[in-house]
């Protein structure tokens, strides 16, 4: 598996999916935003961000910019990832708020706005309104990642985010099964590997 492969999309909550964009689900380390080009991969895997405004971003960057994104975005992953692996496996408390300041910085340069928009339906036009935002500059990339982590810090129960019990296995996931008893990334990855294992282990005791 190479940074070039499909990233994971394993967690069960797009914010520890960008925790997960690099990862040692087999053997070796995989950094899927090593660069600029791997940052808008991600982005459009994770369909965070337009196609065209990715393409864009693309055309219009100057040398060297979209990988100083990608820097950005490695050191906002690594932030939120000592973040995560600090509270998971409890609620947070009120006092954790000032731990948050650097995400609340990063939401408060988004240039986001709505619009009405039309939808065909079978009963004629259907307008809606929905949520814009403009792709003024590279680093714009970085809002909706952020907007991810800021939900995900209001909406999931910390209770439930674990680490994959896979002995190499870096990821993380949100554990939304019946009784929270999920312990791999998953079971073609982590999980079958773990019974291979133990199934060994059973033969040669025997």
């Amino acid at each position: 598996m190479d940074n070039h492969s499909p990233a994971l999309f394993l967690g069960d909550a797009l914010a520890l999916d960008f925790l997960n964009s690099v990862a040692t689900p087999v053997d070796m380390p995989v950094e899927w935003i090593d660069d600029g080009e791997g940052l808008l991969r991600w982005l459009d895997q994770a369909k965070l961000v337009p196609r065209e405004a990715l393409e864009s971003m693309r055309i219009q960057a100057l040398p060297g910019e979209l990988d100083k994104v990608a820097d950005q975005a490695r050191n906002l992953r690594e932030w939120f990832r000592a973040f995560v692996r600090e509270h998971k496996g409890k609620q947070l408390k009120p006092d954790t708020l000032a731990e948050l300041e650097p995400l609340n910085r990063l939401l408060e340069r988004d240039e986001g706005f709505s619009r009405v928009v039309a939808r065909q339906a079978d009963e004629g036009a259907v307008f809606e309104f929905q949520p814009m935002r403009k792709w003024r500059s590279p680093e714009a990339l970085l809002l909706p990642v952020g907007e991810a982590l800021g939900r995900f810090v209001c909406s999931e129960d910390f209770s439930n985010v674990k680490a994959c019990e896979g002995p190499s296995c870096t990821l993380l996931f949100a554990d939304h099964t019946r009784g929270h008893r999920r312990r791999w990334c998953s079971m073609a990855l982590c999980g079958n590997r773990a019974k291979q294992a133990a199934h060994r282990h059973r033969v040669r005791q025997a």
